[in-house]
């Protein structure tokens, strides 16, 4: 098994079990070789097509027969241009979600690239999101609950399970003890919070990570992160991580029921931290303050419980009369900056965008704006934070005409 992730230039194919390939990189893809041709589980990112043909290609030349998409994200149902370039015509088998999924991409196609580059830190015309039919890879077989593909005298059980996506698939190949599941783990805290992104299904997820874990496979092949192997270890990985988000669930609900705030709910609920230890489990992509929130969101709307927000004055507006009692921005954002140093990053993180929504024009307000945001950013594990921070903060350096450095 391997120890690390090979880069993204790296065309790895590691052999798992007799026939089934494992082709790590930033997206997993896993290749299964049978009687009637290959099979892969995802097809990875448009720009890793060509390193993923090569990696597969390195060890079977057995025609492309099927690709089943875990669900429909575009690192993973991206990848297959190489292929059909060298004559594959494969059949792609997916939810029946994935194709309103695809549709709605190409209806928010700057706002998906809008908020990718600022999650990952890149420059907006780096992203390429697609937005007319010829860009997606359409399914050519759907199903909506469960769908068993007898392919080369072997079944492959694909199963529905909301988590991450409405369109989520995990793929159970029970004559070779192997699950290949997507999304629906990815060795770190579950992706169930995601800020910038729809909506997310925790209490459904964790239904798919049990009924995943009872399947008692040996081998689990993750859409991110390395595989896990030993039959008591996949149980474990996929039963915690159900763990993980039903006490979430749960601990919201209760505050919810009881009548308190979001704000109330968001700094009161805390995952376990027995569970935040495991090297699964790690709050480094997402974080369980995002999860609660989504909760919220999944279960009462968008009404935060404040009656200050259900009709709320413009952001510029409250700003500008918070700078005026205060001051002026000036010293909003002097203090911002005291807080910051004080470490009390929360506090200094409104009064920063406050001096700055009351005076955009300030050169000295944003950069005190952008050393809270740096402040920020750097106390922060998860990229869903660091990515938003480095955003705010980067804006800033640009407002004071300096160049701001990209991560």
């Amino acid at each position: 098994m391997p120890t690390r992730a090979p880069g993204p230039s790296d065309p790895v194919a590691v052999e798992v079990t007799p026939g089934t390939w494992f082709v790590p990189g930033w997206v997993n893809v896993a290749a299964f070789a049978t009687a009637d041709g290959l099979v892969l589980v995802d097809a990875g990112l448009a720009g890793d097509a060509r390193r993923i043909h090569t990696a597969v290609r390195s060890v079977t030349d057995l025609p492309l027969h099927t690709v089943v998409f875990t669900h429909g994200h575009v690192d993973h149902a991206f990848g297959l241009r190489a292929f059909l370039e060298a004559g594959d015509r494969p059949r792609i088998v997916a939810h029946v979600g994935v194709a309103e999924r695809f549709r709605r991409y190409a209806r928010t196609a700057g706002y998906n690239a809008g908020i990718n580059a600022v999650q990952f830190g890149i420059p907006p015309e780096a992203v390429r999101w697609p937005r007319t039919d010829a860009d997606f890879a359409w399914p050519d077989v759907t199903y909506t609950d469960a769908l068993d593909l007898e392919i080369g005298g072997e079944t492959f059980c694909l199963r529905h399970a909301r988590g991450e996506t409405d369109d989520g698939t995990w793929v159970w190949v029970p004559g070779r003890k192997v699950l290949a599941c997507g999304d629906l783990f990815i060795g770190v805290a579950p992706n169930a919070g995601n800020p910038q992104k729809v909506q997310r299904y925790p209490r459904d997820w964790a239904r798919g990570l049990r009924a995943m874990a009872a399947c008692d496979a040996e081998i689990l092949l993750p859409g991110h992160g390395l595989p896990i192997t030993g039959a008591a270890r996949v149980r474990a990985a996929l039963t915690e991580s159900a763990e993980l988000l039903e006490h979430l669930y749960d601990e919201t609900l209760a505050m919810m029921n009881a009548g308190a705030r979001l704000d109330e709910i968001i700094h009161t609920v805390r995952a376990p931290e027995h569970l935040l230890a495991r090297p699964y489990l790690r709050p480094i992509y997402d974080e369980p303050e995002f999860i609660v929130h989504n909760i919220w969101r999944l279960l009462g709307g968008w009404y935060d419980g404040n009656p200050a927000t259900l009709k709320p004055a413009p952001d510029a507006a409250v700003a500008a009369e918070v700078a005026a009692l205060a001051g002026g921005p000036g010293k909003l954002a002097r203090r911002a900056v005291e807080l910051a140093e004080a470490g009390d990053l929360r506090l200094a993180g409104h009064l920063a965008e406050w001096a700055a929504l009351a005076a955009p024009e300030d050169a000295a307000v944003h950069g005190a704006r952008a050393e809270v945001f740096e402040r920020r950013r750097a106390a922060e594990s998860s990229t869903m934070a660091r990515g938003v921070f480095g955003a705010a903060a980067r804006e800033s350096r640009e407002a004071t005409g300096e160049a701001p450095e990209r991560r």
